[in-house]
């Protein structure tokens, strides 16, 4: 009976990948908290108008810095 093991990192994706994928992701995190800051500037008739709904913005957090 053979039983091959693999012990390589690369399972699923190369690291560099991976870290590129993170990167994204995060990147796109920080720029919908910093649009819910800008929304939640904004009175609720014209959230609503656009679709959006005060309390959920809330949920989804905000950044009001730059970075």
């Amino acid at each position: 009976m053979t039983m091959k093991t693999t012990t390589s990192t690369r399972a699923g994706g190369s690291f560099m990948r991976r870290a590129f994928d993170r990167m994204i992701e995060a990147r796109s995190l920080q720029a919908r908290r910093y649009v819910n800051g800008y929304l939640l500037s904004l009175d609720d008739a014209t959230l609503a108008s656009h679709g959006y709904d005060r309390e959920q913005l809330e949920r989804e957090g905000t950044s009001t810095s730059a970075f």
